[in-house]
């Protein structure tokens, strides 16, 4: 899998989404796309992250017309559109629903790559789906200097909210803080889902 992930200040929200909306509809019956996540939040910046097959999946589909075309009135509509992408992706559970309620990005620095890789393995993520049963999966992508985009699908953000609210156990704790640095949680609180057909 490769995923992109674009994000930047948008004062156009409805035209912003139509465009976006018009995009994965073109893209839906393409070979190699995979589907995207979107949405705002609430300082009114636009959050997206496609899922291609690959990376050369990727660029034969951003390359093309329809693409390009896209990406440009994309630049229009938001300030300081930014692009971040990798190869180098983790599954978590099923990836996460088109059902989600809610969804959380997490921006950051990998401060400890062997505690990290343990951290996104089955074996912990089960574990977490166990303890936090609102956590329906995500996908977690490394990008070559160490920062990723982390994507979790929420049940429903109550649920998330309470969930993030119990004790950690402090092994858990300690491990965390030291796989992660600098992490921004970005909220998407209303968020839209497209998936290949």
């Amino acid at each position: 899998m490769y995923i992109q992930m674009a994000q930047g200040k948008c004062d156009r929200q409805d035209e912003m989404r139509k465009l976006v909306d018009d995009w994965s509809s073109a893209m839906a019956d393409r070979e190699g796309w995979l589907g995207g996540t979107y949405g705002f939040t609430d300082d009114g910046r636009f959050v997206g992250v496609v899922r291609y097959e690959s990376a050369e999946a990727c660029e034969r589909l951003f390359a093309d017309e329809v693409s390009t075309k896209r990406w440009a009135a994309a630049q229009e509509l938001c300030q300081d559109l930014e692009m971040h992408e990798s190869g180098d992706v983790t599954m978590m559970l099923d990836g996460g629903a088109d059902t989600a309620g809610f969804v959380q990005v997490m921006r950051g620095h990998i401060g400890d790559s062997e505690r990290f890789r343990h951290l996104a393995s089955d074996e912990m993520m089960t574990m977490l789906h166990q303890a936090r049963p609102e956590v329906i999966g995500g996908t977690l992508a490394v990008e070559p200097d160490g920062s990723f985009v982390e994507t979790i699908a929420f049940t429903d953000e109550e649920s998330a909210r309470r969930g993030e609210s119990q004790d950690m156990p402090e092994q858990v704790r300690a491990e965390l803080e030291s796989a992660f640095a600098d992490v921004e949680f970005i909220d998407l609180h209303k968020p839209w889902f497209a998936s290949h057909r």
